[in-house]
């Protein structure tokens, strides 16, 4: 392992100095004008729906039940955001912190700074955690604004928003440090990143047995019925779950799925060797 030199900073300092030097690269990268459109779909869905609502249209049944504005929050988080969003953000992301400066030829100007190569992980997963943060929660908040009204008030459900937005931003944590490891390690992280999330984290879930408790999605999808509305069409929603674990379970094991990752995905930064192709 490479020691850091008697006078570098310490490791949050030195954490801190990558964060800032690496948001506006992610704010102003491709991959947020992708992360854009991601999070613009629901936003125009839920306008459009609006616009529908407002001109005199019929309410969004399903089976012949009513769906208000509540009910369609619930499953437009759950469907767009917690389903799609967050892995797909987590992967493209997460995948980049360490394979892009590899893929750049940066890695080396990075690791010849007198800080502990931790940092650089540590740091830009910050700068990840911070950029999906702010584009991906002000869009439920969007969403949020534009449903809601169409038979819910703002105020009663205002606690349901909260709950949605912290469900969001424990996703991407936890896949952003998942994947993290996955960029450090893999020559052709992104490829095994969407298998991962469109192979193994998709049919686990159908799978019998114990396997979907080794799947992310399993204890994130955990947390979406405590914090949709207590409705007819959010209990339904809340059939798709098969035996989902508590909300203390879940909660406690993605907080360790994201220690153990990162720290992993972190000392595989500071162990291996990059060996930059020409």
């Amino acid at each position: 392992m490479t020691q850091p030199q008697r006078n570098a900073p310490s490791l949050a300092t030195a954490s801190l100095r990558v964060f800032e030097m690496s948001l506006g690269e992610m704010l102003w990268s491709r991959r947020t004008i992708f992360m854009g459109l991601v999070v613009g779909l629901p936003v125009l869905m839920a306008l459009v729906i609006r616009l529908f609502d407002l001109a005199g249209a019929s309410g969004i049944r399903i089976n012949n039940m009513a769906v208000n504005g509540p009910a369609i929050f619930g499953l437009m988080v759950w469907a767009f955001f917690v389903k799609f969003s967050v892995p797909v953000l987590g992967v493209f992301y997460g995948t980049s912190l360490i394979a892009d400066e590899v893929e750049d030829k940066t890695i080396t100007y990075l690791f010849t700074r007198p800080i502990a190569r931790e940092a650089v992980l540590i740091g830009k997963y910050l700068a990840y955690l911070a950029c999906t943060i702010f584009v991906v929660l002000p869009s439920i908040v969007l969403v949020w604004l534009l449903v809601i009204p169409m038979g819910g008030s703002l105020g009663a459900n205002f606690l349901d928003l909260i709950k949605d937005l912290g469900i969001v931003a424990v996703g991407l944590a936890v896949y952003g440090a998942v994947f993290a490891v996955i960029g450090a390690y893999f020559k052709r992280p992104l490829l095994i990143g969407l298998a991962f999330i469109f192979g193994w984290e998709t049919a686990v879930l159908a799978f019998p047995g114990s396997f979907k408790m080794l799947s992310v999605a399993y204890y994130l999808q955990g947390l979406v019925p405590h914090a949709m509305p207590n409705d007819s069409f959010a209990s339904m929603m809340q059939a798709f779950f098969q035996e989902p674990p508590s909300l203390t379970g879940s909660l406690a094991t993605m907080a360790v799925i994201l220690v153990v990752f990162l720290g992993f995905a972190a000392r595989i930064v500071a162990r291996r060797e990059y060996v930059l192709e020409q």
